[in-house]
């Protein structure tokens, strides 16, 4: 508490200044004036709204909420390290609380390494389209260029980080120590953009031996012809994929042209933005089990999935990826979330490119109490929490989450809850990693 309170100390300076100043004027001028009182009345009242607006929008509420009893919860909190996951699982998925923080970018390598070494997983699969990440696999299996070249590939500026780039040059070093089909590799499970997509496509045209002369036409240099919208562009990528599923061996060339009909049927402009939200996951759920599949083919039993917290919860608002993969998995899937007690994220404030560091708290109990308790990054496996412990009424009953996605506004900096989701982490999540105090990503510049 005593952290935040002087971090709002520094952000309300700005406005103790302007009180001081304001108030020394008024008091010079009632001096010279009738009527001042009334002023100065006005004005004290004016700056204390202020200063109130101040904590409010800064705290997310007049404090930082609730904390579950800190010495409760240490004796069930474990490092890291200490993660595990039960016997069977077929898909481990981690979320993160927000894209824009190094520690929730830091652990996706954390958390991979110790499945690659504990779990026997050879799979990332990442919240990101197939074609960037593709590249990628590429660049871990020997291809040219450098780590941050890859990680840039992806295509969203929240991967052009150090810590992707810590990742994907973990997964080539580990390739060239390993022996013949033990190799790690990468896949993207999202679809929101194409133009890597279609690039592998014509390659698998080629290899297989099928025109591509239905959408040769669709791009032009190094975007999409206007002279094509969407159906149109969908109905030609639907005859590529007829043509490819009549060959054998075209389960990757099949998959491609489905992922560019996803991409066409998401970015129609048909359905209202809650739909668009559900349709994406839907496909990412499909394409999350098609990466599955061609990791069982190669005798691999378990994959690890990364993406915001929620996409792979098992349980909101709307039909997200995670929901549908328990549905169809159960318990065959496991969640592990994250949260924080305070974070300064890296986000992006309109369509210019901009980006800005911005300061929030969850209002997390037990993010809190992980903050009190002394941890920095901790593991909370809600399996073995028991019972009668005090942590079961924050475990098993809704409490505010922090959520923050790839935007910055004045809504996300007024209403609290617009950057908060009220949910019961044990039916969203198996367990969860909390992060106490986050730090923002440096994100290069593009290339």
């Amino acid at each position: 508490m005593w952290n935040g309170f002087i971090d709002f100390l520094f952000a309300a300076l700005p406005w103790v200044a302007l009180g001081l100043v304001t108030a020394a004027v008024v008091v010079k001028n009632r001096k010279k004036k009738k009527g001042r009182v009334f002023r100065t009345v006005f004005l004290c009242i004016f700056i204390t709204v202020l200063l109130l607006a101040e904590v409010f929008t800064y705290f997310g509420g007049f404090g930082t909420g609730e904390s579950a009893d800190p010495e409760e919860f240490a004796k069930y909190a474990e490092t890291v390290q200490s993660l595990t996951i039960p016997e069977g699982v077929r898909v481990v998925a981690l979320g993160e609380a927000s894209h824009g923080n190094s520690e929730f970018q830091q652990l996706k390598l954390d958390v991979f390494q110790l499945l690659v070494e504990n779990e026997g997983v050879k799979a990332f699969a990442l919240e990101g389209d197939f074609g960037g990440c593709e590249m990628v696999n590429r660049y871990i299996h020997g291809g040219t260029g450098t780590a941050e070249e890859a990680a840039a590939n992806i295509g969203f500026a929240i991967y052009r980080t150090d810590e992707m780039a810590a990742l994907i040059s973990y997964m080539r070093e580990y390739n060239e120590k390993a022996p013949k089909g033990e190799d790690l590799r990468f896949y993207g499970f999202d679809m929101q953009r194409g133009l890597y997509t279609y690039q592998l496509l014509l390659e698998e045209c080629e290899k297989l031996r099928v025109s591509a002369a239905k959408i040769e036409p669709l791009v032009t240099g190094e975007d999409w012809n206007p002279e094509y919208d969407y159906p149109q562009r969908q109905a030609h990528f639907e005859q590529i994929k007829a043509l490819l599923a009549a060959k054998e061996e075209s389960d990757l060339g099949v998959h491609l042209a489905e992922m560019l009909i996803q991409n066409c049927q998401l970015n129609s402009g048909e359905g209202t933005s809650a739909e668009y939200i559900s349709l994406r996951d839907s496909f990412m759920k499909e394409n999350t089990l098609w990466i599955l599949e061609q990791e069982e083919k190669l005798g691999r039993e378990c994959i690890f999935v990364s993406g915001h917290n929620g996409h792979v919860e098992k349980v909101t608002g709307y039909e997200n990826m995670g929901g549908l993969l328990y549905e169809e998995l159960e318990d065959d899937y496991y969640v592990i979330g994250t949260d924080f007690y305070k974070t300064t994220c890296n986000l992006p404030r309109g369509r210019n490119g901009n980006r800005t560091n911005q300061t929030f708290y969850s209002y997390d109990p037990l993010a809190k109490a992980a903050k009190r308790a002394g941890f920095n990054i901790c593991w909370l496996d809600f399996s073995k929490i028991p019972e009668d412990s005090s942590l079961k009424q924050y475990t098993a009953d809704y409490i505010y989450n922090g959520s923050l996605g790839e935007g910055y506004n004045l809504i996300i900096r007024t209403i609290p809850m617009s950057y908060r989701v009220f949910e019961n982490p044990e039916m969203a999540y198996d367990s969860m990693l909390y992060v106490s105090e986050g730090t923002p990503t440096r994100i290069k510049q593009a290339k």
